[in-house]
């Protein structure tokens, strides 16, 4: 496996596939500072204290995602970097560099860095040296990546020829770790929020659960995926951290172990669908046209509408003082009120001082149809400028940073539609362009300045969302977001576990009844990252705390884990849990139906998928499911395998 990338991902990436998977990676990195090379020359060297610092990490990271038991590969993951793990820098992924790297040889390719440019580069690159090869992409734009995934199958198809399995071995996988990670920082910061994973058409929703109360029992929908944490709804609970002793969240489940939980929330699959809510007419034409409260402020429709009821008053009053008919009345008024020269001489003196009345509310109109017209015009030419936090706001989410995740984040806020203030200290950066858009109200300046998180009312916020890049700046901002409300939610983008562990005992030792959570993009995007170099079986991923659960689709044969078996004895907890018998299409790809029986004994199936399955069923040679796994599980399944090929081929090229 190869990894190339400029920052914590590939780090991370790499980490993962060696502590987890087994695997031997070569890393491409950016040379140090220290060190200046020109562009496009590579310097190889045996994995040294890099790569073994974020191996060990990982290993002991990922030690209790699925538990240590037998086959686990914990032994694996504490082993060594093999001889073919290397470290590369390079300043520029040239023709050269890939060829240094073995891309030739490799079985697969993660090009993670930063900007999309250089990925699609190098991917382009490494498809001519390599057609067999499966490419994993980092691309931040999800319009241009499904382009640059349909041309490099292609390319790949045309130039593997009659080799059918070789061209369905060399995929091509686009991801957005902001996509990935955006789902799981929006949900922490909102209590409530479902887990959606979609792929295609399938549509997967899993929803996060309080515990039930006593007496009660809690709806497992179509099953249990994970048991929280003890504390997870506890402001003082450890989040899934280290210190939580036992009661750490429990992935896959059995229902000795989901009958035996008291007092702890679960994650559970409650939604599979293929058909998405279609957007009304209505809601579109809401969308495209501005509200009336955007053009004219609160203040100024009162006092439109105090003048409206005046109007009426003065016509009832001519209507019961003249003897007019009501119409007649409302028409005189009229008159009146816009000084229209029809003076009431000879008329009763009633009429008399109703026209002069009349007259004065008309006076008393007339600026404020002034106002009106500029605060109209001014809404207009300011369209295209930031809004303010409005007067009174309160219950939103203060959400600090517009980067790549940021951006990502209010629009996935803004489709759950809660309120949300941004604070960017860029006016140029990636997101600002997007509020402006959604109509979000923005705070440019210097999060670490006094008075920034002030004016974005975060004294009636109801939580803090700090996902800029730097740790340090999203701790300051959290820390003195407490010091103006002690009680306030709070939720920060942290990249070493580590320090995100030290970091929240110390803010819960300091605030105990204030939620306190952290979350690692790099975290949650690695896993997808690496079960897509493996092939196109990852079908998403939800997070589970600190923790990541992945959906696969597996075909059966060649896995003497799950070929022969019944789906209970396949079911291995902590580890995998068989969901669904692929019987037509998943993933866009057609074939035959592999058990068609199964498919008349269960009419709930959706779209080729039959969910479900009793325990007895048989899972068959020829028979593709969908499962639920954790890393350390998912590894042992597709691990395996892989080096299994790896030893029959001896080369580069794959087989079946």
């Amino acid at each position: 496996m190869v990894v190339c990338g400029d920052d914590g991902l590939a780090q991370r990436l790499a980490a993962e596939l060696r502590g987890v998977y087994g695997e031997q990676v070569t890393l491409v990195v950016p040379p140090s500072e220290r060190r200046v090379q020109p562009p496009g020359a590579g310097r190889v060297r045996t994995a040294s204290a890099l790569l073994d610092r974020v191996v060990s990490a990982a290993v002991n990271r990922t030690s209790g995602n699925g538990g240590s038991g037998p086959g686990a590969g914990g032994a694996r993951g504490g082993d060594p970097p093999a001889d073919g793990d290397r470290l590369v820098e390079a300043a520029e992924l040239t023709d050269a560099v890939l060829a240094e790297a073995g891309v030739e040889r490799a079985a697969a390719l993660a090009l993670v860095y930063d900007d999309d440019e250089t990925n699609i580069r190098a991917a382009l690159t490494a498809r001519r040296l390599n057609p067999r090869l499966r490419l994993v992409v980092r691309l931040y734009n999800r319009r241009l990546g499904q382009h640059i995934e349909e041309l490099l199958d292609q390319a790949a198809a045309l130039a593997v020829g009659g080799d059918a399995a070789a061209g369905a071995d060399a995929s091509t996988t686009v991801l957005s770790d902001a996509d990935t990670a955006a789902p799981a920082l929006a949900a922490s910061a909102v209590v409530g929020t479902s887990k959606v994973v979609q792929t295609d058409a399938l549509l997967l929703r899993a929803v996060e659960r309080p515990p039930p109360a006593p007496g009660q029992v809690a709806d497992p929908g179509l099953c249990t995926l994970a048991l929280l944490s003890a504390t997870a709804s506890d402001p003082a609970g450890a989040d899934g951290s280290e210190d939580s002793g036992d009661q750490r969240p429990q992935l896959l489940p059995d229902e000795a172990a989901v009958r035996a939980a008291t007092g702890r929330g679960t994650v559970v699959l409650e939604q599979v669908s293929y058909a998405a809510e279609p957007l009304s007419a209505r809601r579109v034409v809401a969308a495209a046209v501005p509200p009336l409260t955007s053009l004219f402020s609160r203040r100024l429709r009162w006092t439109v509408a105090g003048l409206a009821a005046c109007v009426v008053a003065l016509a009832v009053a001519l209507w019961l003082v003249a003897g007019v008919h009501p119409l007649g009345a409302v028409y005189l008024t009229l008159l009146d009120l816009f000084a229209i020269d029809d003076p009431a001489l000879g008329e009763p003196a009633g009429r008399q001082l109703l026209q002069l009345l009349t007259g004065l509310v008309g006076v008393l109109l007339l600026p404020v149809v002034l106002a009106a017209v500029l605060e109209a015009l001014g809404t207009f030419r300011s369209a295209s400028a930031l809004r303010r936090p409005p007067r009174g706001l309160g219950g939103h989410v203060v959400l600090l940073g517009l980067g790549k995740i940021g951006t990502r984040v209010l629009t996935r806020l803004r489709e759950l539609r809660i309120p949300v203030v941004c604070v960017e200290s860029d006016p140029e950066a990636r997101g600002v362009a997007t509020a402006r858009r959604l109509r979000v109200p923005v705070v440019l300046g210097d999060v670490t300045q006094e008075g920034v998180l002030e004016a974005a009312k975060i004294h009636r916020a109801h939580a803090l969302l700090a996902v800029t890049s730097a740790d340090t700046t999203n701790l300051e901002a959290v820390l003195y977001a407490r010091s103006v409300r002690p009680d306030l939610r709070v939720v920060l983008r942290l990249y070493d576990d580590d320090f995100a562990t030290a970091v929240y005992r110390t803010l819960r030792a300091a605030h105990p009844h204030a939620l306190t959570r952290s979350r690692s993009v790099t975290h949650l995007a690695a896993p997808a990252f690496a079960g897509a170099m493996f092939g196109r079986q990852i079908l998403g991923a939800i997070p589970v705390e600190r923790r990541v659960l992945l959906f696969a689709s597996v075909g059966v044969g060649g896995h003497p884990q799950l070929e022969g078996r019944t789906v209970a004895e396949a079911f291995r907890p902590g580890y995998w849990r068989v969901l669904a018998l692929d019987v037509g299409m998943i993933a866009g790809e057609r074939r035959e139906p592999a058990a068609p029986e199964a498919a008349a004994e269960h009419p709930d199936r959706v779209s080729g998928l039959v969910w479900n399955l009793p325990g007895t069923y048989v899972l068959r040679k020829e028979d593709r499911v969908v499962l639920a796994a954790t890393r350390r599980g998912l590894a042992e399944l597709l691990g395996r395998r892989s080096r299994e090929r790896t030893g029959r081929t001896g080369t580069g090229t794959q087989g079946t």
